[in-house]
């Protein structure tokens, strides 16, 4: 009798510390779905969202501390941090890591605007188009890479670039700026002429050979297309400089006071392409010339009190660490590959449901807070 006595208590006790178990997860579960659905204390009518490509706390640090100890990412009031793997990998790539951003799922290395099955996802940019706001794409790169393409082309193979820049029309963006003019005019698969189809469609289509875009005034009234290369745009560091005043420019563009709002995507590429190439020097100059970028962004945001900017990356490239270094500005650094890592990646917010943006989350939360906080379901 005293086996079994020992033998129930025993029982209960397991028992109770099961249902203390369940009921723990139950209450964790909950306040991750309550922070996930937690409604904004206002709704913004435009959001900016910065894309620092490869950039995680490392190249922020290097920035700042080359900077007198100062970036404009500072002006922000909520801090965040997402889980960036892909579907089929724990180190996603810039496809999976950017159409996570543009449709809200999940997807494989490679991958632009289609699930982890290949099923194709209406993008972030193409919703809006659809309901009449304004949209832009603005890059270092060329404007069928990776990141941009995912928010309106649907392929399996991000290299695609001639089928990406076919996607590109059926899109109704209102303003495109990056490189890569020579896949929409002198095509090594077909005869066409995307140029002529962009004009067809009501584009004004300028490039670097014809404008100056840091001089160019933006013309009212029509959609915009220009070209600041033939393939990819010069590095910061051999004379690019048009990302700053062309952040500035396009928000104007896009806010047009007819407009029901804008959704404007801005990314400084090649942050990336210091962090494989192993060039602490060219990651510097391409995070202070996107540093500034943001500034312009916030500089409007902070006037207009109705516009929400997102600053994120996809992934970090590089393994950089600052190792070293007597004094700001004189940083130093080393590398753990030529690659991506699997770090966190940090999310910046400032404006109208920039609270949405703290914590620790999968990166599909940014796209469906971006989609609530643009009333969305």
């Amino acid at each position: 009798m005293k086996n079994l006595k020992i033998s129930v208590l025993f029982v209960c006790l397991l028992c109770s510390s099961a249902c203390g178990v369940q009921q723990a997860k139950q209450a964790i579960n909950s306040e991750k779905q309550s922070t996930l659905t937690q409604k904004p204390k206002a709704t913004p009518k435009n959001i900016i969202l910065m894309i620092g490509d490869g950039m995680g706390i490392s190249q922020i640090t290097a920035g700042m501390y080359s900077n007198n100890n100062y970036l404009e990412l500072e002006r922000c009031t909520h801090i965040g941090l997402h889980k960036q793997h892909a579907s089929d990998n724990l180190i996603t790539d810039s496809a999976a890591g950017a159409t996570v951003f543009s449709i809200g799922r999940k997807s494989n290395n490679k991958y632009l605007g289609l699930d982890s099955l290949g099923n194709p996802h209406q993008t972030i940019l193409e919703y809006l188009s659809s309901k009449k706001y304004k949209t832009g794409l603005l890059v270092t790169s060329t404007i069928v890479h990776a990141t941009p393409a995912a928010f309106y082309a649907h392929q399996k193979s991000r290299n695609d670039y001639e089928k990406i820049a076919v996607d590109l029309m059926a899109t109704d963006v209102d303003l495109l700026i990056g490189g890569g003019k020579k896949y929409f005019n002198r095509r090594m698969t077909d005869s066409l002429d995307l140029i002529e189809v962009l004009k067809n469609r009501d584009y004004l289509v300028q490039d670097y050979f014809d404008q100056d875009l840091n001089n160019w005034i933006f013309p009212i009234g029509q959609k915009l297309a220009f070209f600041t290369s033939d393939g990819d745009p010069e590095k910061q560091s051999k004379g690019r400089t048009y990302l700053p005043s062309a952040t500035a420019k396009s928000i104007a563009f896009l806010n047009q006071p007819n407009a029901k709002g804008f959704f404007l995507m801005v990314e400084g590429s090649q942050i990336d392409w210091g962090g494989h190439d192993n060039d602490a020097n060219y990651i510097i100059a391409e995070m202070l010339d996107f540093d500034k970028a943001i500034k312009a962004a916030l500089d409007f945001a902070q006037a207009d009190q109705n516009t929400l900017v997102i600053i994120t990356a996809d992934h970090e490239t590089g393994g950089l660490a600052i190792i070293g270094g007597k004094k700001f500005g004189d940083l130093k650094t080393a590398f753990t590959t030529e690659n991506h890592t699997a770090d966190l990646i940090p999310v910046f917010a400032y404006g109208p449901g920039a609270e949405l943006f703290s914590g620790i989350y999968e990166n599909t939360e940014i796209y469906n807070k971006m989609m609530q906080l643009m009333g969305k379901d």
